[in-house]
């Protein structure tokens, strides 16, 4: 349990919870869980694609603006929860959202229209949108000194929920159809309990020791910087743009890539896809991990070009070698997933709501503009030139080395009583 925070806590702090307190495992380990839970029922969605182009009878196109509306939704809502949070933080607004995630499986178990799927894929994102801030404050208040350790173990429950979807899409949506979403509202109900009991530790570490605190030490950024600081965090944004339209191909229309391609059944090309998402959440548990040892911005440059010839490599191959650099673009292109949330709670010190909701946002936000943009491409050029395409973008890591390093940021925050 958190200890009250002092002014000899130092320099470590965090937002009045203090980074000299031991990591909490079993709290990380709980929300890992709901993360996992979470966004196995966000990933719903892609795994219904398939099940949406054949009963409905949807475009590329029209696929695109269903994972458009879950992430825009999600993307947009997700710094606003961060914000209100960060001034008045909400530990039952966990549970709360995700009622709101249940009520849009409920809704998708009985959709018979194009627009029922949407409006129900809006509850999801809202639900996503509530989720994601307040479960990386849990991360970062559980975390002690472990920052970046904290963080991989939150994502990777997330990146492994994500992975699920093409078993998902094989075993529950190809026999069932859409109805196959009712089990998820089970999903959500013991993702409901698990948050219930994080929420009671939140609400206790609040009584303790007082976000808001006025005996604590915080960082700030020194106004000196604060144009550089905004700089960078354009420029991260603009790296997670790019790592999440890469995702959305591969998770979106690399299925049908291989259908058109090689002939393949959907059922089959699931395999691919499910490779590439599990691969991602092995390379997220390890990045943070490495990031604490060797530098975050490091391995935000590492998973970026390091994943680039891999990519670059794989529209071109037969099938065999498709299985080998699936796992090995996944485990390098998503190790910097859980590294550029917590390098950019070291731009904004002390706002950990707002930059988690606003990267985490942005990577749902950005990935749904990149299928509505892909699904149109592949409507017009087709499956085989758009992959083609997409595996230029982790080449566009380069810009990596606009951001300062570490060691810089550091240097740009100053102590504040």
């Amino acid at each position: 349990m958190a200890a009250t925070t002092t002014p000899s806590s130092g320099s470590k702090s965090l937002q009045g919870t203090g980074d000299i307190k031991p990591t909490v495992y079993r709290i990380l380990f709980a929300i890992g869980l709901v993360h996992l839970l979470n966004d196995s029922i966000q990933s719903v969605i892609p795994a219904i694609f398939p099940i949406l182009k054949s009963e409905m009878g949807l475009s590329y196109s029209q696929v695109g603006w269903v994972q458009f509306a879950i992430n825009f939704t999600a993307s947009i809502m997700q710094p606003v929860v961060g914000l209100y949070t960060d001034r008045k933080p909400s530990p039952y607004m966990l549970p709360i959202g995700m009622a709101s995630t249940l009520t849009g499986m409920l809704l998708l178990a009985f959709a018979h229209s194009y627009w029922v799927v949407l409006l129900s894929v809006c509850f999801v994102g809202l639900g996503s949108a509530a989720f994601h801030p307040e479960g990386s404050r849990v991360s970062h208040m559980a975390a002690g000194g472990r920052k970046g350790l904290a963080q991989s173990i939150f994502q990777v429950g997330g990146n492994f929920g994500q992975s699920l979807a093409p078993v998902m899409t094989k075993w529950i949506f190809i026999p069932l159809g859409l109805f196959g979403s009712i089990w998820f509202t089970g999903v959500a109900a013991v993702a409901i309990a698990v948050q219930l009991y994080i929420a009671r530790w939140y609400k206790s570490v609040l009584v303790t020791a007082p976000v808001k605190a006025k005996s604590a030490v915080k960082r700030t950024v020194n106004p000196v910087h604060r144009k550089r600081v905004m700089f960078a965090i354009y420029v991260l944004i603009f790296l997670v743009f790019i790592r999440s339209w890469y995702g959305a191909a591969m998770s979106g229309y690399f299925a049908f890539f291989l259908q058109d391609t090689y002939g393949m059944s959907i059922n089959r090309a699931q395999d691919f896809i499910f490779l590439f998402l599990a691969a991602g959440a092995v390379g997220t548990f390890f990045g943070g991990p490495l990031a604490d040892r060797f530098g975050k911005r490091n391995v935000i440059f590492f998973s970026m070009l390091g994943s680039a010839p891999f990519a670059l490599m794989l529209p071109h191959v037969g099938m065999t070698w498709s299985y080998i650099l699936l796992v090995v673009i996944g485990v390098i292109l998503l190790s910097s997933f859980s590294v550029t949330v917590v390098y950019a709670q070291m731009l904004f010190p002390g706002k950990v709501g707002t930059v988690s909701g606003l990267i985490t946002g942005l990577a749902f936000g950005l990935g749904g503009i990149g299928s509505v943009v892909l699904g149109n491409l592949c409507d017009a050029i087709g499956t085989t030139k758009v992959m083609e395409l997409c595996a230029y973008l982790p080449l566009l890591g380069i810009l990596t080395f606009l951001l300062p390093s570490d060691r810089k940021l550091r240097e740009w925050t100053e102590e504040e009583i």
